[in-house]
């Protein structure tokens, strides 16, 4: 354009042309200092209203805190404005956002301002310049601290170099991997990979091979893929197994003196049919008619694993055992979760127990809690203990009977205080020997599963209320608690709104009892009806989620003031901390240190997540297996959820959800309701809701990205 053209342009320049000529201007020279003179020749504004236009804009601009103005009134970008720490979120579709530490709105960072930063890293950013409507972005000006620079894919091998291909929702690069650095991996296999650089100016980050799992597509590999995807071990380190080894098996008379002595007591387990981990055993005797002693026997793990220990740090780390659909990845060595503690028949046991005087009513007229030796007469699986249930035939019929008999009145109270009966159907697959899903059955919760319930529940309740209950003018020791909020009154109300149009209600205001008992009857009057799955995992969206904590608020969902983890130390490392101080506190000890709980708590909580994620993935990955041998095929479904790239569909009889992308609904453009979960047509007005039946056809499943894809069938 000649300049002529230009100066002839200028003069009927729109105020928000000028802006854009404005900020271009300042931010291609973002540290120079101008005066108006500079920009209005700069910027060829000859005539007197476009001066005076320039001047109103560059003054919103300074009031808006895009530019800073100095004593010599000269004008320069403000390039980094506040500072503020938080969490940075990396997606594989390049839009990045940053959380602020201060739990303010997050912030767009653009790649080119990212700085590399990985998935979670803590970083500190620099507000960009911004213009008023505009939308605020900013810029990694430091990585305080890695979350995680690990990354597992499928290793790509060329002949000079080679690349991790990742499946990663948070990484849209492949990683480049030197041939040095492949350790042994070949085309094919799946590698864990770590970064170990990103250069400012490459598109890919730079890694080295850290472990090769074997062979895509493998069973183990694979699973220990989805273990190592969410940083979890899927090995044991050699030194904790060897310290374990060492540890004697003996009970010493030192042992057997200091301890109650149950041994002629009859006792037995009651777990799944797959368990080698027996955390808890149930004794039971009369002790007069209608007086009863019950005793819940819990695994004395402590007295094995010493606090500060090699053993000690690894379960500390873990915090628990992983249960993935074929394995369990426990939190303890083998010797000590299978042997050493295990509650095995007819083996002499060291054990942490609550014993109860109950009457033919259920009511605790007494308790105590103390170190006892133990001998359990019988290992049941839920299902024989069930059968016994049923028939009131078999072993110790006498002692199951009363020991469930007893159990149902303490659920009874129980749901009469306001608990809340979440009872979900669980999706388990049979597995062949090479770790293929051969069928799919649904593991429901009976009553033989509900008798050691209710008296884990009590156990539990009773530790809890034995060091949080104190009177009014004294403080309680500090103790983890497992906590349970309120459920989000929003979110309440969602729901109510949702389940009326199934022709339910739900009472979102009153008392914790009145909105628990409504949510109960709920749950009641869904069972057996085919929207039962969908109510009940929305339902549970609408609830809080349960944690680990220091400071005591109760615990919503099973209507307890005081309560704790205590039963199940071989597997969770909140019950070992629980029962470490339970010991100290019952002989007299001062109390702990809240900040170093509190910390041990949030650890064990966020672990307690990951392994919850991982156990999903892993049932996620078998279900895809499962249903890749049955592409083409129809089924009936539900639709179970609704989002604006497509429909996810949960096949009614083996629980496999898929999704039929939007691509696939070509016979109309369909509008998105977010509060109404559903799918409107603007031609034919047909409509997809969350619960409505539908027919699917299996036509991808991408074993990768643990992904099936339906089709829809009309």
């Amino acid at each position: 354009m000649s300049k002529r053209k230009e100066k002839k342009a200028g003069k009927h320049m729109k105020k928000s042309e000028l802006a854009d000529k404005l900020v271009t201007f300042f931010e291609m020279r973002p540290s120079e200092y101008f005066v108006l003179k500079q920009l209005f020749r700069t910027l060829h504004l000859t005539t007197h209203p476009l001066k005076m236009l320039c001047v109103d804009i560059l003054n919103d601009m300074v009031e808006d805190g895009y530019l800073q103005i100095n004593e010599k009134g000269e004008f320069k970008l403000n390039g980094h404005g506040r500072v503020m720490t938080g969490i940075f979120q990396r997606k594989s579709t390049g839009t990045n956002t940053f959380i602020p530490d201060d739990g303010s709105e997050p912030i767009h960072i653009a790649e080119r301002n990212s700085m590399h930063a990985m998935n979670n890293d803590k970083v500190r950013i620099a507000l960009c310049a911004t213009r008023k409507r505009r939308t605020i972005e900013g810029e990694v000006i430091e990585i305080i601290e890695r979350a995680n620079d690990t990354f597992v894919g499928t290793l790509k091998v060329e002949k000079y170099y080679a690349f991790l291909l990742t499946e990663s929702r948070t990484l849209a690069n492949d990683i480049f991997i030197p041939k040095d650095k492949l350790k042994g991996g070949k085309n094919g296999d799946k590698a864990v990979v770590r970064i170990v650089e990103w250069p400012e100016d490459a598109k890919n980050p730079i890694g080295q091979v850290v472990d090769v799992l074997g062979q895509a597509g493998d069973n183990t590999t694979e699973m220990h893929a989805i273990l190592a995807e969410f940083g979890l071990p899927y090995v044991y380190p050699h030194a904790v197994e060897a310290a374990a080894d060492k540890i004697s098996d003996v009970i010493t008379e030192a042992d057997y003196a200091e301890r109650e002595d149950f041994r002629s007591i009859t006792t037995f387990t009651i777990d799944p049919k797959d368990a080698k981990d027996f955390d808890d055993a149930l004794s039971i005797r009369a002790i007069k008619p209608g007086l009863w002693e019950v005793g819940v026997h819990i695994a004395d793990v402590t007295h094995y694993v010493k606090e500060g220990s090699c053993i000690d740090k690894e379960a500390e780390k873990r915090a628990t055992s992983v249960y993935l659909v074929d394995r369990t990845i426990p939190m303890l060595p083998e010797r000590l979760c299978n042997l050493l503690c295990s509650l095995r028949p007819n083996e002499e046991k060291l054990a942490f127990s609550a014993i109860f005087e109950m009457n033919d009513k259920a009511e605790v007229k007494k308790h105590r809690i103390v170190k006892t030796v133990i001998k359990s007469d019988r290992r049941f699986t839920y299902e024989e203990a069930q059968a016994v249930i049923e028939t009131g035939e078999g072993d110790y019929k006498d002692e199951i009977l009363k020991l469930n008999e007893l159990a149902q009145i303490l659920r009874k109270n129980r749901m009469a205080a306001g608990a809340v009966d979440f009872d979900r159907v669980e999706v388990r697959f049979d597995i062949d020997e090479k770790g293929r899903p051969i069928s799919v059955y649904f593991k429901e919760s009976k009553e033989a599963n509900k008798l050691i319930e209710e008296f884990m529940l009590l156990a539990n309740r009773t530790v809890a209320e034995c060091i949080g209950k104190v009177p009014q003018n004294k403080k309680a020791k500090v103790f983890p608690y497992r906590i349970h909020d309120l459920p989000d009154p929003d979110k309440l109300e969602n729901l109510n709104w949702f389940v009326n149009r199934f022709g339910y209600k739900l009472r979102t205001s009153g008392s914790k009892a009145e909105v628990s008992k409504s949510l109960n009857k709920l749950l009641t009057d869904i069972r057996g009806k085919k929207e039962q799955n969908l109510i009940e995992m929305v339902s549970l969206k609408a609830m809080q989620k349960a944690k680990y904590s220091t400071h005591n608020i109760g615990h919503y969902g099973l209507a307890f003031d005081y309560y704790t983890h205590f039963t199940s130390p071989i597997r969770r490392f909140p019950d070992m901390m629980v029962h470490r101080l339970l010991a100290r506190y019952l002989a007299g000890g001062r109390t702990a240190q809240e900040a170093k709980y509190e910390e041990l708590c949030e650890h064990s909580s966020e672990m307690e997540q990951i392994a919850a994620n991982a156990e999903r993935a892993s049932i996620k990955y078998k279900q895809v297996e499962f249903m890749g041998e049955r592409l083409g095929q129809e089924f009936e479904g539900t639709i179970s959820g609704v989002t604006e790239w497509g429909i996810y569909v949960e096949i009614n009889e083996n629980k496999c959800e898929g999704m039929i992308p939007m691509r696939e609904l070509d016979d109309d453009y369909y509008d998105f309701d977010e509060k109404s979960y559903c799918l409107t047509g603007r031609r034919y007005h047909k409509k997809y809701s969350l619960g409505d039946p539908i027919c699917i056809r299996v036509v991808r499943a991408n074993l990768e990205r643990k992904q099936l894809d339906f089709a829809l069938v009309e």
